[in-house]
């Protein structure tokens, strides 16, 4: 039996039973709580139907899909995946949109009316079936344009028959007939990209289409097409753009965990995102982030406006990649929902072709990559967005802070996710950096996460957030932000969260409500009892913010001042109080001591009784 978890020597296997063993060794290891103890915290989730069907939906899709694609690595196949669910979302939309315009052609009280009376019964046919392929009507509902050759139920109906090649023949939408000559399934689905793409302007450069040069079976690929067909879209409270955003955000997940290190390029963790989204609260203005991986940010804030029945229109999404596949994710998960965006003409360094040099957002958010060495080739030391100093070139940490806070608005705020280093490294300079930026009064907040929460690093994290304005205002939000000048919040949640699985930690919905409650009634002290804040109406007044020793502490300049500038939160939060439960220290050790002894003694008699049982086995200890 292993007992390599406890002791750390792993011994062999022995003829005994698992429970006699460990019941045996169960009172030997009862004094150590730090043996024999885990957090049981459970995530507290709403099981609603709606949940629950998604759940078993993911499941069904990542098992199958697994199944029929296992010589592809998870680089490959995130492509091949995500690739084919952007087809059957534009597709069905697309569907759906040509439905609802078949009914209106037909409707003697919709402007779009065809009177049936003006044509012979053949020619009434022929005349809706011409109009339900005029794009106008599309483009007027923000509807993608699909052409015949991109339909899903194309794909569906010929990805047999193309198999070793076959000739296809198609109507275009000027009802002229055309051949395709398809050589494989791969190009197949690359014929249907190229198709969108050259008839929708927007998505120029977006589509991967490199499912021709895939080596795999052509007939898994066809079997693949056959599964992302059943994704079902006849949900009572879901409709499709719910189901394929759900489905796609489950997937770069689960790829990201795939990969390991690199997935972690591409994808940061939803509840890391959603607290940030949640404490900066992106209601209305440009929402910013220059190294957006697969656009997490922006999917999270537009879910936040939609909870509290903020309005999407009201918000301008700008971004900035230079992974080209990675910023085709990041398109393509616009696409799906419908958000607009700008994404700079082409993927590119956000250090050296920065897309937006003219952007000044509101809201700035990202996670970069930690410790980014060698990031500076190209660039100039002159270089404008180093108004605090120089970022060293071992180290990006300051160069992306510095460059969110060039791009952040008059009355902007930044979220940034940072290893821990930052908070405290005087080297080359960056301690010089960092003092400079609280002395300027930029900083708002300093939030210290637990280890565990990301899939590509063990690196500790914490999360700044910044603000040009700490004065008092009334933020996009509607809330009353009092006068915080001079002041910082430090929280320190390293305590918090739960382990989902034995590798990655994640925050519940109460961790995430905690903090972000903490923050928000630090920065409305005192303010205005009838704030309307958007989506919710707040009768009565925020909750007093104090001080909670071992979370969380607001300092004054002074204060940091005399750490050496250091923004560690556990610098300024202390320990946490322990409650007193009113037994002696005397009496307590004397008990403690008493027990441990009865412990050695019972650990004792059964290290005799186990070599008793190992001799009579044979074996000598």
């Amino acid at each position: 039996y292993e007992i390599s978890s406890v002791t750390g020597v792993q011994t062999c296997a022995l003829p005994i039973s698992k429970s006699h063993f460990l019941l045996g060794l169960s009172p030997l290891f009862g004094f150590l709580p730090a043996f024999n103890r885990r957090s049981k915290m459970t995530k507290t989730v709403l099981q609603t139907e709606e949940q629950t069907f998604l759940d078993s939906l993911e499941k069904k899709l990542w098992t199958s899909a697994n199944k029929l694609l296992p010589s592809l690595d998870a680089s490959q196949y995130k492509h091949v995946m995500l690739g084919l669910v952007f087809i059957k979302y534009v597709s069905d939309a697309f569907d759906l949109r040509r439905k609802e315009l078949k009914a209106q052609l037909t409707n003697p009280d919709h402007e779009y009316f065809l009177d049936p009376d003006d044509f012979e019964d053949e020619e009434y046919q022929q005349e809706i079936e011409a109009e339900l392929e005029v794009r106008d009507y599309y483009l007027e509902t923000n509807t993608f344009w699909v052409p015949s050759q991109a339909r899903w139920q194309f794909l569906q109906d010929n990805n047999k028959t193309v198999i070793g090649g076959a000739e296809l023949s198609i109507k275009e939408a000027d009802g002229n007939p055309k051949t395709l000559k398809i050589s494989s399934v791969g190009h197949l689905i690359d014929s249907a990209l190229e198709a969108i793409e050259a008839d929708n302007p927007k998505l120029k450069g977006v589509l991967n289409k490199r499912y021709t040069q895939l080596q795999i079976d052509q007939s898994k690929l066809g079997e693949l097409i056959d599964l992302v067909a059943t994704i079902p879209f006849d949900h009572a409270s879901l409709n499709s753009k719910d189901i394929l955003g759900h489905v796609y955000e489950y997937m770069l997940g689960q790829f990201a965990l795939a990969e390991g290190k690199k997935g972690g390029q591409f994808y940061t963790p939803k509840s890391i995102v959603t607290l940030i989204v949640q404490m900066m609260e992106p209601f209305k203005g440009r929402v910013y982030d220059p190294a957006m991986g697969s656009g997490g940010f922006f999917v999270q804030s537009e879910k936040f406006i939609g909870e509290h029945q903020g309005k999407i229109g009201d918000v301008s999404i700008y971004g900035q990649e230079a992974n080209h596949t990675t910023w085709q994710l990041a398109a393509m998960n616009m696409v799906i929902r419908g958000i607009d965006f700008n994404f700079g003409k082409q993927p590119a360094s956000t250090y050296t072709h920065n897309q937006h040099p003219d952007l000044r957002a509101d809201f700035v958010m990202a996670n970069p990559p930690f410790n980014m060495k060698e990031w500076d080739t190209g660039v100039d030391e002159n270089d404008p967005r180093w108004q605090y100093g120089k970022p060293p070139s071992g180290n990006a940490n300051f160069a992306w802070l510095q460059h969110m806070l060039y791009h952040t608005a008059p009355n902007g705020s930044l979220g940034l996710l940072l290893a821990n280093g930052s908070m405290s490294s005087n080297t080359s300079g960056e301690g010089v950096i960092r003092q400079k930026l609280i002395e300027n009064d930029l900083v708002e907040c300093m939030v210290a996460l637990p280890g565990q929460l990301f899939t590509n690093t063990q690196i500790p994290a914490c999360i700044w957030f910044l603000t040009k304005n700490k004065g008092a205002r009334t933020a996009a939000s509607g809330r009353k932000l009092r006068d915080r000048k001079g002041e910082v919040l430090f929280i320190d949640a390293r305590q918090m969260g739960y382990m989902k699985d034995r590798v990655l930690r994640d925050f519940t919905d109460d961790d995430l409500k905690h903090i972000c409650d903490t923050f928000h009634n630090w920065q409305t002290e005192g303010q205005d009892s009838a704030q309307q804040i958007v989506g919710r109406d707040l009768s009565r007044q925020e909750a007093a913010y104090e001080n909670i020793a071992g979370y969380c502490k607001s300092a004054k300049l002074e204060e940091i001042q005399k750490h050496d500038y250091v923004l560690t939160p556990g610098r300024y939060v202390g320990a946490a109080e322990e409650e007193d439960d009113g037994e002696p220290f005397a009496d307590k050790m004397a008990r403690l001591t008493s027990t441990l002894k009865d412990q050695f003694e019972e650990s004792s008699r059964l290290e005799a009784e186990i070599k008793t049982n190992l001799a009579g086995l044979g074996f000598d200890v």
